[in-house]
């Protein structure tokens, strides 16, 4: 059996940046309102550990977003596959120059690449670098809305 998976990525606003790579991405909103509901009304969570967001409570510091086709929790709404989880932290990315040790490669096998790079734009990526590899590739370094890099990559 193979095992489900989260990336976990450190974020100011991590609402925010699960709706930008939910959107990015075609990926779901996970939406815990049942289960932090449930801990407000046994008192296992106080209320300033909440916001509203998109019409319902959840967890300030943590938004996830999942694959659409995945199995989940429904009372959670947790995914188990592939998951994407932004844990709120204090300090902000420093140095917009250092290298992601880890990063995020969008494809789209039917979307051209300067179609697909418009597209992340629209939702609030910056264009950093377009890489030409030849007959390996050809692809543009992009940030998120948090200076986050990742790799769009076009048909």
């Amino acid at each position: 059996m193979a095992l489900y998976w989260k990336l976990i990525i450190d974020a100011a606003e991590p609402h925010a940046l699960a709706d930008f790579w939910a959107a990015a991405l075609e990926y779901v909103v996970e939406d815990p309102g049942q289960l932090v509901a449930e801990l407000l009304r046994n008192g296992d969570l106080p209320d300033s550990a909440t916001v509203i967001h998109v019409g319902t409570r959840r967890f300030a510091e943590l938004a996830a977003v999942r694959h659409p086709d995945d199995p989940f929790d429904p009372f959670s709404g947790a995914g188990r596959g592939r998951r994407i989880l932004f844990q709120a932290v204090p300090e902000r990315k420093t140095a917009k120059t250092t290298k992601n040790r880890l990063h995020i490669d969008v494809h789209d096998s039917e979307r051209p690449l300067e179609d697909l790079a418009r597209k992340l734009e629209l939702l609030g990526a910056t264009r950093v670098e377009l890489v030409d590899q030849g007959p390996a590739g050809t692809w543009w370094v992009m940030r998120d809305p948090e200076g986050n890099e990742f790799c769009a990559v076009g048909a």
